[in-house]
């Protein structure tokens, strides 16, 4: 095995296995304190809030840089799930319009592509999410932009970034994938709005 998308597929995958259980079971641990008569308070609702976004971040990444077959699909539901647990107290809100279950692989390029969205938008805002015949847009909107252009112009060559660091490692595998899977990713932006097309 060779492909560097594949090889980092295994490992996000991994790695998001092994942390989904101890996550989880932290949440069911809160609940019993609950039934057994914890008294609420507001440690518990900041663990609890913690827990809850720790678990949809996992699954977020789990999608994003885990494998994916071509024919798996990801209900709406958990789509929307994932997405609003990690919006939950975040800058940056997601407006996702698409509507009906999604090919996994469709959906971990978008993931890519938001991640990619977030970095551009540090003071928040709001990226939304769409699908049409011609393909995949996302529209990012905030009072001032971060466009880093030795991350945004190699990307639409299909290339990696010379250099990445680990807060930008969306950038090396979003050309990757999408490339793996024929798509051409575009790029405009204004001072206040970011078009990302794949």
């Amino acid at each position: 095995m060779t492909d560097t998308a594949e090889i980092a597929g295994l490992v996000g995958s991994r790695i998001c296995h092994d942390l989904i259980s101890p996550v989880g079971a932290i949440g069911n641990g809160l609940e019993l304190i609950g039934l057994t008569g914890g008294q609420p308070g507001p440690e518990l609702d900041l663990i609890s809030e913690s827990v809850g976004n720790a678990n949809a971040r996992i699954r977020f990444f789990r999608i994003a840089f885990g494998l994916s077959g071509s024919e798996q699909m990801v209900s709406e539901r958990e789509i929307q799930s994932i997405l609003d647990g990690i919006s939950v107290g975040a800058r940056l809100q997601i407006d996702w319009t698409v509507q009906g279950a999604v090919e996994r692989t469709d959906l971990r390029l978008a993931f890519l592509a938001f991640m990619c969205m977030e970095t551009a938008l540090p003071y928040g805002g709001l990226v939304s999410i769409c699908h049409d015949s011609a393909g995949w847009s996302l529209f990012g909107e905030g009072r001032a932009l971060k466009v880093d252009p030795d991350l945004w112009e190699p990307i639409t060559r299909g290339q990696a970034p010379d250099r990445v660091i680990p807060a930008h490692v969306q950038f090396a595998l979003f050309p990757l994938v999408a490339s793996d899977h024929d798509r051409q990713i575009s790029v405009e932006h204004t001072e206040t709005r970011l078009t990302l097309r794949f």
